[in-house]
C-alpha cells in the first residue's frame, strides 16, 4: 500500500521523519553497559557508599531523574563481580520485570543486569534519549518475552535504532516535554500533601481526639452489626462459566481489581457485568451501597454508584441505624488497617463475617457525623480534582512526545539551544 510522504519528510526504520533528521544505531551515539549483581554471601561486598540500581527501585523510574537507590555496593564488590560505575547524567533502562522503564542518574551509579545504561556522546542529548525510551515503552513491553519474568535481549540492543535531529533540537523537545512534566510533578506532590493532610485529619476527627466547633455531644461505643445490616455476597457456580455474564447487563460484578482500581470512594464501574441469570445466583445491591471486602485484599470500603452484585469476597453494609453512609465509609477507611489485621490467612487472606458484626466502633451524635463527613468529602473533591488535572496533562505530555519525538511537529529552538 502506497503511503503519501508530505514534502520534507522521509521513510526510515524509525518511521517517517524529517528529512534533517538522522537514523542511527543508538549504539553508534551512546555508549552502552550493563552491570551485575555482587555475591550476596560476601558482606564485604554491600553496604558501601555506591549506588546499585536493582528491580527494587522500580518504583524511582519514569520520573526523569533516579537520585538514590535501595541498595549500596563497595569498591570490593565492583572489583569480584561484572559490576561497573556509570558516570551520572546516564540513561538507564529495565530490560527485565518493569519492562521499559528509564531514568537519567544524578550521581555516579552501578547498576544490576536487569538494566542497561547508556552514556550519550556529543551528538545525543541524554534528556531526548530519556523521552524517547518512555515513548517507546509501549513497544518493549510487547516484544519483551519469558514465562516467569519478561526480558530483552542484548541482541535487540545491538541493532537498536532511534530518529536523530539536530542536537539544538533535541534540547528544546526535551525542555518543552520536561517542563510538562515538571507540572505534573508539582500536582502529584500537592496530592500527596492533600492526601497527608487527610490522613491526620482523620486520625483527630474519627476518633473524637479533636472536636468541631459547635459540637460537644457524648460518643456511643456500638457494634457494627447493630447500627448495619452485614450481609455477605454469593457467587454463582462455577464462577467462570459464561452463561452468568452479559456485557450489555447494568448491573456490575464486582471483583477485588474493581475495588484497588478504582482508589477512592466510588465505584464508577465493573469489568464484568451479570446476566440476570447471574442476578439471580448473587447478591444484588442498588446503587449507592456501602461494601467491604473481606477476603484477599482485606477491608477496603467503597462506596458503589451503579446497581452491583457482590460475590463472597465482599460484604454489603445496608440498613443502616442512626449512622450517616458518608461518616461510616470514612470510619472503615479508617479502621482499613485493623480489619486486614484480622484477617485470617490460608490459600488467601479472609475476614470473618461474624468478626466485623462484633466490631466496636465509637460514633459521635449523626450531626456531627454529617458535619465530619462534609469535611473528608470536600478533600477527596479537591484531591479528585488535581488527579483529573494531572491526567490530563499526562495525556498532552504523550501527544506531545507522539508529535515531537517523530518531528511531527517540529518545535521552535530558543537561542540558547544553538
Amino acid at each position: 500500500m502506497e503511503v503519501n510522504i508530505k514534502d520534507g519528510y522521509k521513510v526510515t526504520e524509525v518511521g517517517v521523519i524529517p528529512d534533517d533528521w538522522e537514523e542511527v544505531l543508538l549504539d553508534s551515539v551512546a555508549k552502552r553497559g550493563s552491570g551485575h549483581t555482587p555475591n550476596k554471601r560476601h558482606s564485604e561486598y554491600w553496604k558501601g557508599d555506591i549506588k546499585w540500581i536493582s528491580l527494587k527501585d522500580s518504583n524511582r523510574f519514569d520520573n526523569i531523574y533516579i537520585y538514590d537507590t535501595n541498595e549500596k555496593i563497595t569498591l570490593a564488590g565492583i572489583a569480584n563481580s561484572s559490576a561497573v560505575l556509570h558516570p551520572s547524567e546516564s540513561v538507564v533502562l529495565s530490560r527485565d520485570a518493569g519492562v521499559g522503564k528509564s531514568a537519567i542518574t544524578k550521581d555516579v551509579m552501578a547498576v544490576s543486569q536487569h538494566f542497561f545504561a547508556w552514556q550519550c556522546g556529543l551528538k545525543l542529548d541524554n534528556h531526548f534519549l530519556y523521552y524517547w525510551l518512555q515513548s517507546q515503552k509501549p513497544e518493549f513491553e510487547r516484544i519483551a518475552n519469558g514465562t516467569t519474568i519478561k526480558t530483552i535481549g542484548i541482541p535487540y540492543f545491538q541493532k537498536y535504532k532511534i530518529p536523530l535531529p539536530p542536537l539544538s533540537e533535541q534540547k528544546a523537545i526535551a525542555h518543552a516535554l520536561s517542563d510538562v512534566d515538571n507540572l505534573i510533578t508539582a500536582i502529584d506532590q500537592l496530592i500527596t500533601k492533600k492526601r497527608n493532610i487527610k490522613q491526620g485529619t482523620m486520625q483527630q476527627l474519627l476518633t473524637g481526639k479533636k472536636r468541631l466547633p459547635g459540637f460537644n455531644g457524648k460518643w456511643e461505643v456500638k457494634k457494627l452489626g447493630d447500627i448495619a445490616g452485614i450481609q455477605r455476597g454469593a457467587s454463582p457456580r462455577p464462577i467462570d462459566s459464561p452463561i452468568w455474564y452479559d456485557r450489555t447487563s447494568s448491573v456490575g460484578w464486582v471483583r477485588i481489581s474493581d475495588i484497588t482500581a478504582s482508589n477512592g470512594r466510588i465505584l464508577e464501574k465493573t469489568r464484568d457485568y451479570l446476566s440476570q441469570k447471574g442476578i439471580l445466583q448473587s447478591r444484588f445491591l442498588s446503587a449507592g451501597s456501602l461494601i467491604m471486602s473481606i477476603c484477599a485484599t482485606v477491608g477496603i470500603p467503597v462506596i458503589t454508584n451503579i446497581d452491583t452484585c457482590i460475590h463472597d469476597g465482599f460484604l454489603g453494609l445496608t440498613k443502616l441505624n442512626n449512622i450517616d453512609q458518608v461518616f461510616l465509609y470514612y470510619k472503615l477507611k479508617e479502621l482499613e488497617n485493623n480489619f486486614k489485621s484480622m484477617g485470617q490467612t490460608g490459600s488467601q487472606n479472609n475476614l470473618n463475617t461474624n468478626l466485623v458484626k462484633k466490631y466496636v466502633i465509637s460514633l459521635p451524635p449523626l450531626p456531627e457525623q454529617k458535619a465530619i463527613a462534609e469535611i473528608f468529602n470536600d478533600i477527596d473533591k479537591e484531591i479528585e480534582a488535581l488527579e483529573k488535572n494531572r491526567d490530563k496533562y499526562k495525556a498532552i505530555k504523550q501527544g506531545m512526545m507522539q508529535e515531537l519525538l517523530t518531528g511531527k511537529t517540529r518545535i521552535q529552538i530558543p537561542d540558547f539551544f544553538c
